[in-house]
């Protein structure tokens, strides 16, 4: 999925999942995009991706922390796990390249088990 992409999958996020209140539109260009759907206050996923560096960035944020992430450096990707969110996971579960949705799935996941909105 290509940045010009990742922005069409966000807009559909944003309209079908109820819970998110706003897609924000941090940086926008031919092959980068930054953007943030945000949740409730201090809590957002925030998703980058630079075609050019064939990076990727999925990330659940609160109150400045990092929860969970899924990430791609030069085309490898990684996971941060809610239990080690500083920690790479490299297993075979955390270098599976995930899409937009099923990277929400897990974040809807995560914040049932943090009892958080």
């Amino acid at each position: 999925m290509n940045a010009a992409q990742l922005l069409l999958a966000l807009q559909r996020e944003a309209r079908n999942r109820a819970y998110l209140r706003r897609l924000e539109v941090l940086d926008d260009s031919q092959s980068m995009l930054k953007a943030r759907l945000h949740i409730s206050t201090g809590l957002f996923v925030q998703v980058y991706q630079n075609d050019r560096l064939a990076t990727t960035n999925l990330v659940l944020i609160y109150n400045g922390q990092r929860l969970y992430a899924r990430d791609q450096l030069d085309g490898v990707w990684h996971r941060h796990t809610a239990a080690a969110p500083d920690l790479h996971d490299t297993s075979a579960g955390g270098r599976r390249q995930v899409e937009l949705s099923e990277f929400l799935n897990e974040v809807e996941a995560v914040l049932t088990t943090m009892g958080l909105p």
